[in-house]
């Protein structure tokens, strides 16, 4: 079934598991008469019967690596797609027993038809989704947990799915997880801290990105390095809130930034806002260069007063913002009333600094805020906090992928 191989593609490209499956049919004389070369050949047979099959023969494998490498964990991993957004969360106890999927919530998969989404997908039936999960928590031993937390596409909810499955699993097997990262993890420090392979192999590729802009609104100048930053940026935009966005989203994201505008905001605030946006963002992409053998995606939460906000950032070459950020319910029109340079930065503006920043760096973010600030501004440093934490493991080397693409296309420049 051609959508269900593409699916379990995924195991290889963002679980890092090689992965082979081949299913025949007992009448090995209908097999021949509909071609073993057809990709679709087996999508007429009861898919529920395949679906178990081939996620129990999945599971029952990778209970042997699983015992081979954890004891007790939980992983989670939410993965971004431009349509979609799905959280695993997956658990291993150790022992022999069985596993469960505790918790499905994937349907309906997508907005059309009305009021049912698609129930095929290609040739595959939607409704066996779940029951490949169900087969493969249970002869894994995995407590398996997914959830969609937005999602009109139907294609796009179920390979969410997959990829956040599988990104949740190899950080299971790494005994990595992206909830409530601890920088003292020894863990998570060999895997991705200061004096890593993979740290070490950012500072020898030497990432950086310049630009330098001159337009009747703006004077800008921003230059980045993405590896090693600085303990302190150089943020000047003239408008003081927005600095101090730019400088906490630059030291939780590990980078080293000089930004510089000079802006026309006799006018207003929005030509300085959007104009060095979008230009951190195209450094941003200059540094970036191809993507290959990045970790490139990743999910961090961040907190500043009562606010809560996570961001899941994939470095997908698909730019796409989607938020639930309570900006227009807090009848807040400026994310701080006066600096106190005595400039003021708008809502509206916050919102399109961040679309801006995402665009031009060609990722997909989805910002899911768990609580509310007291303030926006509460809202907005606890969303810079969180955006420079995700993007610092995205753009971090994964040395595994010896410079190849995370990605079951082979590459994302197309």
């Amino acid at each position: 079934i051609g959508f269900l191989d593409h699916m379990l593609d995924q195991f290889n490209s963002h679980a890092q598991i090689g992965v082979a499956v081949t299913a025949q049919l007992l009448d090995d004389e209908k097999e021949v008469e509909t071609g073993r070369d057809e990709v679709n050949r087996h999508a007429s047979c009861d898919q529920g019967i395949l679906q178990e099959q081939v996620g129990t023969a999945l599971g029952e494998q990778m209970k042997k690596v699983i015992q081979a490498k954890v004891s007790e964990a939980t992983s989670r991993f939410c993965c971004p797609l431009d349509e979609a957004l799905v959280e695993c969360i997956l658990t291993a106890g150790g022992g022999n027993e069985e596993g469960e999927l505790s918790n499905f919530q994937l349907a309906p998969y997508g907005i059309f038809p009305k009021n049912q989404g698609r129930l095929k997908i290609g040739q595959m039936e939607t409704k066996h989704v779940e029951t490949f999960f169900t087969a493969f928590a249970k002869s894994s031993g995995l407590g398996v947990s997914l959830v969609k937390i937005r999602g009109d596409n139907g294609h796009h909810i179920v390979e969410s799915a997959f990829k956040a499955f599988s990104r949740a699993l190899r950080n299971l097997l790494d005994g990595s997880t992206t909830s409530n990262v601890d920088e003292t993890n020894e863990t998570m420090k060999s895997l991705w801290g200061k004096g890593s392979e993979s740290y070490n192999q950012g500072l020898e590729l030497g990432r950086t990105g310049k630009v330098q802009r001159k337009t009747k609104e703006t004077s800008i100048l921003v230059e980045l390095a993405l590896d090693g930053g600085a303990e302190q940026p150089k943020v000047e935009t003239g408008i003081s809130c927005l600095n101090e966005f730019f400088q906490h989203l630059v030291t939780n994201a590990q980078m080293s930034l000089e930004m510089n505008c000079q802006g026309d905001l006799w006018v207003d605030d929005h030509h300085t806002s959007e104009d060095v946006s979008i230009a951190l963002g195209q450094v941003l992409n200059q540094a970036f260069g191809t993507k290959a053998g990045l970790n490139r995606m990743w999910c961090s939460t961040a907190t500043d007063g009562t606010a809560k906000v996570e961001v899941t950032m994939d470095l997908s070459n698909r730019p796409c913002l989607t938020h639930n950020l309570s900006l227009s319910s807090s009848g807040e029109e400026y994310v701080e009333d006066m600096g106190s340079d005595g400039t003021s930065w708008s809502v509206e503006m916050m919102e399109h600094a961040i679309e801006s920043l995402v665009m031009n760096a060609l990722m997909t973010v989805h910002v899911v805020e768990h609580s509310k600030g007291t303030t926006i501004k509460e809202t907005a440093m606890a969303t810079a906090k969180a955006f420079g934490k995700a993007l610092y493991f995205c753009s971090a080397v994964d040395p595994r992928r010896a410079g190849k693409t995370a990605s079951s296309k082979g590459t994302l420049s197309v």
